[in-house]
């Protein structure tokens, strides 16, 4: 049974009642206090009651003003408001401690705090065309990454290179490969069908998009005659082309091969890289044949090598089946949705595509090499970088065209074109003035989105959904 105390009705000597008194801890999270009383058996019961002094349960039973009760009794450390800043993602987990050493007090627990989503993050940074992109991982790291590998294989047996330095498939890929490949044609198809029903607008002269009624007002243009404008853009109506950009490479017919020279740039076919990586990866298609491999190769050099004798193999089977592969509906044939329910239902299946082509594509990523220019957005499906010079990016003189070939990144396959978030279509469209409270997300996102579908739990960081967007420009110039 619980009892309220007070102040007056606190004792003024120690005796044993006294030291079995409830005992009172005070803490705070983002303003909000919280007061705990704990007995003898360790029940814990929470309570909000204004009291300005406590009975401590050793000493001469002297009473503590609220100040050095504050600087006393602060068993949670690190959960003041100013402390919750220092943390990020959706988990905290603190120690509780107490400065106060008793036997009636019970053992520190661990306190877990859980958020749906994390805090919000930075929108993506714009790089200069005279700035090289950055490496994945950095070169210090990756040198000293390579020497403690150095240092723990001494005296050990020699690892066995993995099937895409051989010349072999990775079996358990293969699904994936045609699942991205599916999932690509979907996600142009539902495009498509999607631009019918969300108004999305192009710049003519730069390559900016934004999805919404109306352009944005923002002045950001960078393309021809921009200065002119003042930096506005001139919007036009965008196609699929525009949003899923199609970043092209070269296809190899053997990617174990000899480098392609700058001599054989126009004899070469370029498809999509994301294609390209999944006829490396395991997929077949009549129209761009590759090598396959049966038996690893035979390294008789550095660089050399020679195919391992499959004549005693038996020829592969014909009739065995095949995944089928998805096909592009021409223009002339995409059919809108017809109402608000079978929009959404589209703009869910779209949602689902993409992600299934971002983490098939990380997947086989991390088996077959991709590598990228550091100055430039040309990407080669290979162990090796080609030797084109055709790199016509800051300072392309000095390297006389060539690529600085370095390790691709997901966004460098796929870029994901990030656009300006519309809160939402009935409220007013997005100022000028209040750019700052504006989040960003793909635009693929962007469309599924206001066609209907429901927001993914990793992009609400930089879509800024927990920010509170002023009415007016008076209004932003209140907020602290």
């Amino acid at each position: 049974m619980f009892t309220t105390v007070s102040q007056n009705s606190l004792p003024t000597t120690p005796s044993l009642p006294a030291l079995r008194l409830w005992q009172w801890r005070r803490g705070s999270f983002n303003g909000l206090k919280f007061h705990t009383f704990t007995t003898q058996n360790n029940h814990q019961m929470s309570i909000s009651s204004s009291i300005h002094s406590i009975l401590l349960p050793h000493g001469k039973g002297r009473m503590l003003s609220p100040k050095m009760e504050f600087l006393k009794l602060n068993p949670y450390l690190g959960l003041s408001s100013l402390d919750s800043l220092k943390y990020g993602g959706d988990k905290l987990k603190l120690q509780l401690k107490f400065r106060i050493p008793s036997q009636n007090v019970c053992h520190p627990h661990a306190l877990v705090i859980r958020c749906s989503y994390p805090q919000n993050a930075d929108l993506p940074r714009y790089y200069s065309k005279k700035e090289k992109k950055p490496f994945p991982i950095p070169i210090v790291e990756l040198r000293r990454a390579a020497r403690e590998r150095v240092k723990n294989r001494t005296g050990q047996p020699k690892r066995p290179m993995p099937p895409p330095k051989i010349g072999l498939l990775v079996k358990r890929l293969i699904p994936v490969a045609y699942d991205v490949l599916n999932a690509r044609v979907t996600l142009i198809n539902n495009l498509k069908k999607l631009l019918k029903v969300v108004p999305v607008h192009a710049c003519k002269w730069c390559n900016e998009i934004h999805v919404g009624p109306v352009g944005h007002p923002f002045k950001s243009c960078r393309g021809q005659g921009a200065s002119n404008r003042k930096g506005l853009h001139e919007w036009t109506t965008a196609v699929a082309e525009d949003i899923l950009v199609q970043i092209e490479a070269y296809h190899l017919f053997d990617r174990l091969g000899r480098r392609i020279t700058h001599e054989e740039r126009f004899s070469i076919p370029r498809i999509p890289a994301v294609v390209e990586l999944c006829i490396q990866a395991g997929v077949d298609l009549p129209e761009f044949p590759t090598k396959r491999r049966r038996k690893p190769i035979i390294r008789i050099g550095k660089k050399e090598f020679i195919d391992a004798d499959e004549s005693e193999l038996p020829d592969p089977d014909p009739q065995a089946p095949k995944i089928p592969i998805l096909t592009e509906i021409p223009n002339a044939e995409i059919v809108p949705p017809s109402n608000a329910e079978e929009t959404a239902l589209l703009a869910e299946e779209t949602l689902q595509a993409w992600e299934r082509m971002r983490e098939g594509a990380k997947k086989l990523m991390k088996m077959y090499q991709v590598r990228v220019c550091g100055y430039c957005p040309e990407v080669h499906v290979g162990p090796i970088g080609h030797k084109a010079q055709n790199c016509g990016a800051h300072k392309h003189q000095q390297r006389n065209g060539q690529h600085g070939w370095q390790a691709a990144v997901l966004d460098d396959l796929i870029p994901p074109r990030f656009v300006w978030h519309v809160p939402g279509t009935d409220e007013p469209l997005l100022q000028r003035e209040l750019r700052n409270f504006y989040g960003q997300a793909p635009a693929v996102v962007e469309i599924c989105v206001q066609g209907g579908a429901v927001v993914p739990e990793q992009y609400k960081s930089t879509m800024r959904l927990d920010v509170g967007i002023p009415t007016n420009v008076k209004e932003a110039e209140m907020v602290v």
